[in-house]
């Protein structure tokens, strides 16, 4: 994926985890946060997003949302932003708008049975 780059002192990237099923995003090389995925026929589920304190305030969870929806793109998927971060993301994002499906009932189902 790419370096978010923040200053010089301070290497960004995220990373797609298939092996955890999530985006993580890492600040030289350490683990800041990450946000969960599920894959289910064309659609990539976001059920959850956390952010090691240490790391708040850095616009990090911005970087991590942005990069793994701009991937979900890349791989040909729709979005269903159940997590709260990533839905607020998406209702301030218009570039996105196109790639998002909503929350359905049967969405919330599979995702209890997960």
């Amino acid at each position: 994926m790419t370096d978010a780059g923040h200053t010089d002192a301070e290497r960004t990237e995220v990373v797609r985890n298939d092996a955890l099923g999530r985006y993580e995003i890492l600040v030289n090389g350490e683990t800041a946060g990450f946000t969960r995925f599920i894959d289910r026929g064309d659609q990539r589920i976001f059920p959850h997003t956390e952010l090691d304190d240490r790391f708040s305030g850095r616009g990090l969870s911005s970087v991590l949302v942005r990069e793994a929806l701009d991937d979900t793109r890349a791989a040909g998927r729709r979005v269903v932003a159940v997590c709260p971060l990533v839905a607020k993301y998406v209702s301030k994002h218009e570039e996105v708008a196109d790639l998002v499906d909503p929350v359905t009932p049967d969405i919330l189902q599979f995702l209890r049975g997960e």
